[in-house]
């Protein structure tokens, strides 16, 4: 017996993901920030509009990919280059 082909794609709910220009446009304010900053004037300082659902799944990637710290006062930038790192490393003390 032949086998058909099922040419209609079952319905799934897709989710939109941000693009990577919008997450590296998150991380560069976050950045400069240099300090906690709050959702609200996170969102003040992009240069673009962001929906929030955009801005809390990329908010979601960044910290459980460990560059940010979301607490009660905000977020808070915590990634350290490597090249940075590698200073810090060279300058510290080992025991």
């Amino acid at each position: 017996m032949p086998q058909t082909l099922q040419l209609e794609q079952p319905e799934e709910k897709v989710e939109h993901s941000p693009t990577l220009n919008t997450v590296l446009m998150v991380e560069d304010v976050l950045k400069e920030a240099g300090q906690v900053i709050t959702i609200a004037e996170l969102k003040r300082r992009l240069p673009r509009k962001v929906m929030h659902s955009t801005l809390t799944a990329i908010l979601d990637y960044l910290q459980h990919s460990g560059k940010i710290v979301i607490g009660t006062k905000g977020v808070l930038w915590v990634f350290t280059e490597r090249e940075e790192l590698n200073k810090l490393i060279n300058r510290g003390l080992e025991v």
